[in-house]
């Protein structure tokens, strides 16, 4: 009797893990030379639609990591695709991350591993003698979740715009970083795109902000590149030579301005590395 119950208890199998009901992934259609690429999520209902993110992207949704975090082969982050799911019914916006791991998992055959890795960061902390921004008030932050959740992003030449929905956005364009509505995490992570290493928030700031810096112009188009080389566009060599002693020394002075400080530090980070993946998914 003893090994029966035994039996059962190391027996059992772990829970099933969440699937979308339908899914169809597609290679998104290619960006027009000198236009803007336009990238969206759109969760409405059991709805889901994802329109031109990189694999990379897909990736650090589905594990909830940050794109420096996502470690394979370079064309996951130059590779585009379009996904449409249905979720199944009960199931909720917070079930699509682990949903899009099995998507991933199964239709782009993904194998992966995770490793720890001492890493260069920029440490986002409070400089001596305190922020100089001050937290939202709290009504102004927290409106009634939408039924319906948006992200749109759009970037091109002449920069980048992020729209997080309820208000609050990102904008990287005409010399100048603004952002509204930003927690300091979220502040990093969308720094990160434009630095030459990650960014951490160290702050233990709360709340959300409002902000703005003036960038000097040879800073802004260091930035802007990186920007590009981290969303996987491929450019030509006298663009990639305008990084050689590039510098972001206004953002730094920007930051200064606000309370803050970008420091230079080593810290581990923990990284999903890519064993296997296929570059196109198994039928829809």
């Amino acid at each position: 009797m003893s090994v029966v119950a035994a039996a059962v208890v190391w027996g059992q199998a772990a829970p099933a893990r969440q699937e979308f009901e339908v899914a169809s992934i597609r290679p998104a259609a290619p960006a027009v030379a000198g236009s803007d690429v336009r990238i969206g999520l759109h969760v409405d209902g059991a709805q889901v639609r994802c329109a031109q993110f990189s694999l990379s992207d897909y990736i650090g949704m589905a594990y909830k990591v940050k794109n420096y975090q996502v470690s394979g082969p370079d064309w996951i982050k130059a590779e585009r695709y379009d996904i449409n799911a249905k979720m199944p019914e009960g199931t909720k916006g917070e079930d699509v991350p682990e949903m899009l791991q099995m998507l991933i998992e199964k239709r782009f055959q993904m194998k992966l591993h995770h490793e720890s890795k001492p890493y260069p960061v920029y440490a986002l902390v409070v400089a001596k003698g305190g922020a100089k921004i001050t937290p939202l008030p709290e009504e102004a932050t927290d409106a009634d979740e939408p039924k319906a959740a948006d992200v749109a992003v759009t970037g091109g030449r002449n920069g980048v715009s992020l729209n997080l929905g309820k208000g609050s956005f990102f904008n990287f364009a005409d010399n100048k970083l603004q952002g509204k509505k930003l927690t300091m995490v979220a502040l990093c992570d969308l720094l990160a795109r434009f630095m030459d290493r990650p960014v951490v928030d160290m702050t233990d700031l709360k709340g959300r902000y409002d902000l703005s810096i003036e960038l000097a112009p040879e800073d802004y188009r260091t930035m802007l590149i990186r920007s590009a080389i981290a969303a996987g566009v491929t450019l030509p060599p006298e663009a990639l030579r305008l990084l050689d002693g590039a510098s972001d020394s206004s953002l730094h002075t920007g930051m200064q301005a606000l309370g803050l400080r970008l420091e230079p530090r080593k810290a581990p980070i923990d990284v999903l590395v890519i064993d296997h993946i296929e570059k196109m998914p198994t039928e829809n």
